[in-house]
């Protein structure tokens, strides 16, 4: 390979060249740095911002079920003198229910039963007959 001297013409090209491209190349680098830079920082950002939220979250989820805990309680404590007044409301339910269940399935047969009723009818054709209706001897 031999080197052949660059003509003035190709030395002024080549140096215009890489003058042009040198500071381009350097804007573009640091434009990438830049942005990857704002990137990386906004990143951290919500991850900070979502570590405090979930912060804030869980001592608001324990506060919950601190008074739900206190509120089970109670009921808890309350529930021998509940159960010794639903007996008796217990059982007039149990008789609406019962009656409730034996009308709501007398209700269901009597459709049924009408339902399967009109299926067995067969139902006249618009149509006239194909075949003739009289034979001929």
């Amino acid at each position: 390979m031999s080197l052949t001297p660059l003509t003035p013409r190709q030395r002024l090209a080549r140096g215009l060249k890489y003058t042009a491209v040198g500071p381009v190349d350097v804007t573009r680098g640091v434009l990438g740095l830049s942005a990857d830079s704002a990137q990386a920082t906004a990143a951290e950002l919500r991850r900070r911002y979502r570590s405090g939220r979930l912060r804030r979250e869980l001592a608001a989820a324990q506060e919950t079920l601190a008074q739900e805990l206190a509120a089970v309680q109670e009921a808890v404590s309350s529930l021998p003198e509940a159960v010794t007044g639903a007996r008796v409301r217990n059982r007039r339910r149990k008789r609406l229910v019962t009656i409730g269940v034996g009308v709501g399935v007398v209700a269901v047969g009597a459709v049924t039963f009408s339902i399967v009723r009109r299926s067995m009818k067969p139902e006249p054709s618009p149509l006239p007959p194909s075949v003739e209706v009289t034979p001929k001897p």
